[in-house]
């Protein structure tokens, strides 16, 4: 079964940092686009950032770009998002989910997503 395991979340102050962490068993990440997303509470879930399976290319949404870092270490077979610089509006549940192989992220970033983990909480105090 593809399903990616989130962890790292939890609470910060604003200015602080946390990294998370998305990983699998039974499975290679490295086969799969990446991307994390939050949802926030009343929010739609929003694309935070994505990395491609075969270049390592990655992309960020405005809202996080500058602070937030995504990377692979296929080893591990964990992808991270390193996040600083944090403030109370990064609060919110995020999610890794693999997505297929044939685009790169800077092309199509936050589509064609197929199976999800189940979030791990993040929040954000001021």
């Amino acid at each position: 079964q593809v399903q990616p395991v989130e962890s790292g979340g939890g609470l910060v102050q604003a200015g602080g940092s946390l990294r998370l962490a998305c990983e699998a068993s039974g499975f290679a990440l490295d086969y799969y686009r990446i991307g994390w997303f939050r949802q926030a509470p009343g929010k739609e879930r929003e694309g935070v950032s994505c990395v491609s399976n075969s270049d390592a290319n990655t992309y960020y949404s405005d809202s996080v770009k500058g602070r937030f870092t995504i990377s692979r270490d296929n080893a591990k077979n964990t992808v991270y998002l390193e996040m600083s610089s944090l403030k109370p509006e990064d609060t919110a549940v995020y999610y890794c989910a693999t997505g297929d192989q044939y685009y790169r992220c800077s092309d199509y970033p936050w589509g064609s997503y197929d199976y999800w983990g189940q979030g791990t909480q993040v929040t954000v105090s001021s």
